[in-house]
């Protein structure tokens, strides 16, 4: 059925020209008029902005003991796209299309694990032992295969993946995505590698994710020197992503780094399986958690919209008539609860976002907080 939008408030489109109704025909694309027997929907003076994309999750779920369902994640949580970020590999990524991608309502895009077997039995079995783990030929015939939903090459480039390998399966990583034309998604976190080796080889449009996390050895503020390479990097147009996590969010380092200039292209959660519970819960908790660390309102919009929708090749403004409808309707609460890093540190929320609903096509769909035990967000 045809929508007729009222009662909002844009942001996160840039120059709007004072929009005050958005028409979205039966076939789910913007239109230029409301069709006579529309329905209403009235947003009650909440935000409205480009539907939330979330640039690291793992829903490969049945694929690898550590995805959830993708619909943990998505329109129910406010979030209209994501990308999983390496659950799987090549000898795994025709199951990750067939089973998740082609089968949800977001748009789904993918890095795909440059270790053949992916997250299958994520950390257990570290998907790059030795050489054995990687196969060039494959990936990158994957790769081709899949080019209308894989959105970059990822490289979980730390030591409890690589051991002893170190830094070798990272440059084998970038090769990969540099033949393929490519950006590179890199997890950073405990050496080996150490972060200098993996900065260096970064170029602008790759991506390192976890950027803010807190792990002694890893962490870009372990010491000046390798804060001020990410802080080039980031101006350089190498874009740095919070992805949250179980362990690799600290609220001091996040908070810090703001301060200091250098601030995430994008936020998003790393929500898993071990994860989804607590600390992490939804993109809207790690939104809060971001704009409680210094980032402005405006800064975390785009951080969760407008940035990771243009790297997924999604429109960052769809309001032009043709457009497929693509929105998020969400209020920022007033809040007086208590939310946790990675480490176990609280810090109290001022305010929250709080997704209302999703407008995906011509389909409204309701939107929820994940539930938390008590205050711990």
């Amino acid at each position: 059925m045809a929508l007729l939008l009222r009662n909002f408030r844009l942001v996160g489109f840039g120059e709007t020209g004072g929009v005050s109704e958005i028409a979205v025909g039966a076939d789910g694309s913007i239109a230029a008029k409301a069709d006579a027997d529309a329905r209403l929907v009235d947003c009650g003076g909440a935000w409205l902005s480009p539907g939330w994309a979330d640039l690291h999750v793992h829903v490969w779920h049945g694929g690898t003991d550590i995805s959830i369902r993708a619909d943990e994640a998505g329109l129910k949580r406010g979030v209209t796209a994501m990308a999983d970020a390496g659950s799987a590999g090549e000898a795994t990524f025709h199951g990750l299309r067939e089973y998740v991608i082609e089968r949800q309502q977001e748009t789904i895009k993918a890095f795909v694990n440059i270790g053949s077997i992916g997250l299958v039995a994520c950390n257990r079995v570290p998907e790059l032992i030795d050489e054995r783990f990687i196969d060039v030929d494959r990936t990158l015939d994957v790769i081709e295969k899949n080019r209308d939903v894989v959105c970059g090459v990822k490289v979980r480039s730390s030591g409890v993946i690589v051991g002893a390998w170190g830094i070798t399966p990272l440059q084998i990583g970038k090769r990969v995505a540099e033949i393929a034309g490519l950006p590179l998604m890199v997890h950073i976190g405990e050496p080996p590698p150490v972060l200098d080796q993996v900065l260096d080889l970064l170029s602008p449009g790759d991506v390192v994710t976890h950027c803010f996390n807190g792990k002694r050895g890893g962490s870009i503020a372990d010491t000046k020197a390798l804060f001020d390479q990410a802080k080039r990097l980031a101006e350089a147009g190498v874009r740095m992503d919070i992805g949250h996590g179980a362990a690799s969010y600290s609220f001091t380092v996040a908070k810090e780094s703001i301060r200091q200039g250098l601030k995430p292209f994008s936020i998003s959660t790393d929500l898993h399986g071990h994860d989804i519970d607590g600390p992490v819960f939804d993109l809207a908790t790690t939104a809060s958690k971001l704009l409680a660390a210094g980032l402005s309102f405006e800064e975390c919009v785009d951080g969760i919209a407008a940035n990771p929708r243009a790297f997924l090749g999604l429109s960052a403004a769809p309001l032009a008539p043709g457009s497929r409808a693509d929105f998020t309707v969400f209020d920022l609460a007033d809040s007086d609860e208590e939310a946790r890093d990675s480490q176990g540190n609280v810090l109290q929320l001022e305010k929250t976002f709080e997704p209302r609903f999703t407008i995906l096509g011509a389909v409204a769909t309701p939107a929820a907080r994940a539930e938390r035990e008590g205050s711990d967000g």
